[in-house]
């Protein structure tokens, strides 16, 4: 732009110079218009060789840039590689020896499982020998035994003996007696059930059936209608076998019965300690439900099922 003004000026001065001779006071004019031209051109050279400088050095401003910018590209492409690099490494020492694990587990759990199952049998095969060996403790009994006497001149027999004067033995083995008793009492023969689980709970009182025995001669009798009796057998489960596999059964068939004998009050504390105590048995949630029946509240219980019970 301003060398467009400044060769304006020039033709302006050369078209001057060219014009016939002024007067003085024109002439006079004219030089100053030079002057001021000249100074104007030199203003301009001045302001170009600026303007180059600055033109040069923002050149130089640029390219040291690209430099940078260049230089950055290469140091994150190495970053990136040095990182991809080091994620393939660590897939390879971590990610395999984790699967590997995962593996493991899965087996250290199958074994567990194993192992779970074998305790489980080896109890009941414990079970069944604990059974055996009060059978033969008794048979034991029974060969160890003195001559029984001679019966009295009354005829009677001696205690503990039988009429015949032998020593009164379990005539059946535990096993048996106790399915013998199961059995009648599942097809209806109850009076011989009880009569069975009675004398269960006579010569093998202290097995681990007797519970499940003393729980169903109080079961059978609240099936037959008497609920003081249930109520008394089932005080006995709790009492004489206090932790034992038919605890919460028998806690929730005397709340059933004092419930039917009108003791409304009685059988819902007994539902309600039942759920205080095994929260997590099948049977918690039925005493709930018996409870809220009678406008009671059974508090806080879980609903996960406890482990399955023997029968």
């Amino acid at each position: 732009m301003f060398r467009r003004v400044l060769a304006g000026m020039v033709v302006v001065v050369a078209m001057l110079t060219l014009s016939p001779s002024p007067s003085s006071g024109a002439s006079k004019e004219i030089l100053e218009l030079q002057r001021d031209v000249a100074t104007l051109q030199d203003m301009v050279k001045a302001m170009q060789r600026s303007q180059d400088e600055r033109f040069a050095a923002l050149q130089v401003l640029v390219q040291q840039s690209l430099n940078a910018a260049n230089d950055a590209s290469k140091s994150a492409a190495v970053i990136q590689s040095g990182f991809q690099q080091n994620m393939r490494d660590l897939e390879t020492k971590v990610v395999s020896p984790v699967v590997g694990l995962g593996a493991r587990m899965d087996q250290v759990s199958t074994d567990l499982r194993t192992v779970s199952q074998a305790v489980s049998d080896l109890t009941g095969m414990i079970s069944k020998l604990q059974l055996q060996l009060t059978d033969l403790n008794n048979a034991v009994k029974v060969i160890q035994q003195p001559p029984a006497p001679a019966p009295s001149a009354s005829g009677t027999s001696p205690a503990g003996t039988t009429p015949g004067g032998a020593p009164e033995v379990p005539p059946i083995s535990s096993q048996a007696l106790y399915d013998n008793a199961r059995r009648d009492q599942m097809g209806g023969k109850l009076d011989l059930a009880m009569q069975e689980f009675s004398d269960y709970l006579k010569w093998y009182g202290n097995t681990d059936l007797a519970p499940n025995a003393q729980y169903y001669i109080a079961s059978i009798h609240s099936s037959l209608g008497d609920y003081e009796s249930a109520v008394r057998e089932y005080d006995i489960v709790l009492e004489k076998y206090p932790d034992n596999n038919k605890t919460p059964d028998a806690m929730y068939g005397k709340g059933q019965a004092l419930i039917k004998m009108g003791r409304r009050t009685d059988g819902g504390r007994e539902f309600q300690e039942l759920i205080k105590r095994f929260p997590k048995n099948d049977l918690s949630p039925k005493a709930c439900d018996q409870l809220k029946g009678m406008g009671l509240s059974c508090g806080p219980r879980a609903a996960a099922p406890a482990k399955k019970k023997k029968s």
